[in-house]
C-alpha cells in the first residue's frame, strides 16, 4: 500500500462551496476521494493525449435489419482484431442491437477503431468510453 500524504489546498469559497454540493450529489464520503479521483481522471486523459496504451469500450446501437451493417462492423473488427479484447452483441428488442466492443492498444489506434465503427452509416449512436489500463494510475 502506497503511504497517504497530507496537503493543503486553497479555493474560493464559493468554488468550494459548488465542490461540496457535487461531491455530495455523486455520493462520495468525502472530499479526498473526490480529488482523487479527479486526479485519476487527468492521468487517464493525459495517456491517451500521450498515446500510450490504454484500454477503453466501444458501444454502439443500430438497427439490425439494416442490409449489410452487420458485416461491415465484423470487416472494420477483425480489421482491428489486436485492439479487440472481447465483444459483446445484445439484442435490445425487435430492431434494435447493443454492441459493447472491449479495447485495448495505442489511444490512436483505439480513436481510430471507434471513429470508424461510430461513422459507418446506419449506426444510430456511438461512444467510446476512455479508460486506462491501470499501470500509470494508482
Amino acid at each position: 500500500m502506497s503511504e497517504i500524504v497530507r496537503f493543503g489546498v486553497s479555493l474560493d469559497k464559493v468554488l468550494l462551496d459548488r465542490f461540496d454540493r457535487l461531491i455530495r450529489e455523486k455520493r462520495y464520503t468525502n472530499r479526498s476521494e473526490a480529488f482523487r479521483d479527479l486526479i485519476r481522471q487527468e492521468l487517464v486523459r493525459k495517456e491517451w493525449q500521450e498515446n500510450r496504451e490504454v484500454a477503453g469500450a466501444i458501444t454502439f446501437i443500430f438497427d439490425h435489419h439494416q442490409r449489410d451493417l452487420l458485416n461491415k462492423i465484423t470487416d472494420i473488427q477483425h480489421d482491428f482484431q489486436k485492439l479487440i479484447i472481447s465483444t459483446q452483441h445484445i439484442h435490445l428488442d425487435h430492431d434494435n442491437c447493443l454492441e459493447i466492443v472491449a479495447v485495448r492498444g495505442k489511444a490512436k489506434e483505439v480513436k481510430r477503431l471507434s471513429d470508424m465503427l461510430t461513422s459507418v452509416k446506419g449506426i444510430r449512436h456511438g461512444s467510446l468510453s476512455m479508460s486506462s489500463t491501470g499501470k500509470e494510475i494508482e
